[in-house]
């Protein structure tokens, strides 16, 4: 990243003070922060600060801006000069930002850029007239459309040295001048115009099938909601008639199966103790293992665990 530092004492402004407009604009920023965060309001004041004193930022004006939110100066001097976005050098009235990086230069940003030197000067100085200023910047996102500048808020693309000193004479001398392509490329597509999607049977409809496609689809439709509103009323005529069913049919087809249906005789002639849990192994067991055992009182009395000892 390149230095930047702040113009010259002989072109700095000796005050700077917001115009009423541009006063309760900036009153309307710092309402949209809570108290004890107006801080955050600082980029917005600082653009509107460069779009009043004619494109470029002054130290009178950062001063301002760090008195109106309550910081202190250097920590609005640490955003303005770190932000490419704010000018701290005067700029002409039209205000170039040449894109060299490598799309662009691939594309020849460097006959560009000469041309900026033969018509305007090095970087960062305004012609006699106060009319134009250049500065090369990283990629502006136009790399389709190569080589390309950006000129105040708008954006000139598919630059030739020809096209572009003509631009500037035009800006210059206030004559109108088109924004975009300088070669009639629409958008971002191929020059000479796009070459997919050219045929008109694309959009006639024909390559969905032959004949009335559209009364085929009709059809298809009216097909679909005939097989739904029948499904709606054989639901309806399934719930009208389990409406009607007597109720002692209710009852019995509401009951669980296991409910309905007898205890076999085996079961029934045996004490609850003999059929339930059969294969679980009773505590006196000798199968049983021996961490249950423990987990029941001994059956001679003694503490579970407790070791038998010989008596004396």
């Amino acid at each position: 990243m390149s230095v930047r530092r702040l113009a010259p004492d002989h072109v700095q402004p000796a005050s700077f003070a917001f115009d009423a407009a541009n006063e309760n604009w900036a009153d309307q920023q710092i309402a949209k922060y809570p108290e004890g965060r107006q801080a955050s309001a600082v980029i917005p004041l600082l653009w509107k600060a460069q779009e009043q004193h004619d494109g470029w930022v002054p130290r009178a004006a950062i001063e301002e801006v760090a008195r109106k939110l309550g910081m202190a100066p250097m920590r609005v001097m640490e955003i303005a000069t770190f932000y490419t976005m704010f000018n701290l050098q005067p700029v002409g009235e039209h205000f170039v930002q040449l894109c060299g990086t490598t799309p662009c230069a691939l594309r020849g940003a460097e006959a560009i850029k000469k041309v900026c030197q033969d018509v305007i000067g090095p970087q960062s100085t305004v012609t006699a007239d106060g009319k134009l200023s250049w500065l090369e910047v990283e990629c502006l996102g136009a790399c389709c459309n190569a080589p390309m500048v950006q000129i105040n808020f708008d954006y000139y693309e598919d630059l030739t040295p020809e096209n572009f000193r003509t631009l500037l004479d035009d800006l210059r001398h206030g004559r109108p001048v088109k924004t975009g392509s300088q070669v009639g490329r629409s958008g971002s597509e191929p020059l000479g115009g796009g070459e997919t999607l050219k045929d008109p049977a694309l959009y006639d409809g024909t390559v969905i099938g032959a004949g009335d496609w559209q009364a085929r689809v009709t059809e298809q439709r009216k097909a679909a909601a005939e097989a739904a509103a029948a499904k709606a009323a054989a639901e309806a005529e399934a719930k009208k008639a389990e409406a009607t069913k007597p109720e002692a049919a209710k009852t019995d087809a509401a009951k669980p199966e296991a409910i309905k249906t007898d205890a076999t005789p085996a079961a029934a002639g045996k004490p609850a103790t003999d059929t339930a849990a059969a294969g679980r192994p009773k505590p006196s067991e000798p199968g049983q293992p021996t961490s249950a055992a423990q987990d029941t009182p001994a059956a001679n009395g003694k503490p579970p665990g407790a070791a038998d000892k010989p008596v004396k």
